[in-house]
């Protein structure tokens, strides 16, 4: 976990000094670093997945973003989030699958005019928490689950508006391609929805 957030933090260092060092350039004043955040709403997708009694899990996520201009239209951006993902059962101990992981996207965006914009691009994720919760009885229980995947990979699509302030809100939805279980053939992925409130500074 410390190396973990040792990363982030580096990551952070490194977008701020390269954003510091574009706004210094009067020819590219577009690219910004940020900060941003929201809501998170996952559950298990995959033909496994989807045919189980599983509902979607709310959580949210936060991090930092770099974007990077490319053309007048299309830039690029990576970014590090910690994010909540997982699943519930509608089951007799109404259980629930608690996952957080550390979210490194690379999406393209492409700007359709000055505020409004399309994205997608590949995301990795790396598993800090897993852990199965439950109530039973008027008691809540938990432990930890040692049978998920440490490394995720999926797709990132969405759409995005920028207000002329700094400020971005965005929607879009996660599409996991790694199985979610070690060592088995069952088809269960993360998938879910993402609503974002971002700063570029």
């Amino acid at each position: 976990m410390k190396k973990v957030i040792f990363a982030i933090f580096a990551f952070s260092l490194i977008a701020w000094d390269a954003s510091a060092q574009r706004r210094m350039d009067a020819s590219d004043q577009k690219s910004t670093f940020g900060i941003r955040g929201g809501a998170n709403f996952f559950n298990w997708g995959g033909d496994d997945g989807s045919n189980n009694d599983y509902t979607n899990r709310a959580g949210f996520h936060a991090g930092v973003y770099g974007n990077m201009f490319v053309t007048d239209r299309l830039s690029i951006e990576p970014g590090v989030y910690y994010s909540q993902k997982g699943t519930e059962a509608d089951n007799i101990a109404e259980s629930r699958t608690i996952l957080e992981y550390v979210d490194v996207p690379i999406l393209l965006r492409f700007y359709a005019t000055d505020g409004f914009n399309i994205f997608a691009g590949p995301q990795g994720s790396i598993l800090t928490k897993a852990e199965l919760e439950g109530d039973a009885f008027g008691t809540t229980f938990g432990f930890e689950r040692d049978d998920i995947n440490d490394l995720d990979a999926g797709l990132v699509f969405g759409v995005g508006y920028n207000l002329p302030v700094g400020i971005n809100v965005q929607g879009s939805y996660d599409l996991g391609l790694t199985p979610v279980f070690k060592d088995s053939d069952a088809e269960v992925y993360n998938r879910g929805f993402k609503v974002s409130l971002g700063y570029s500074f």
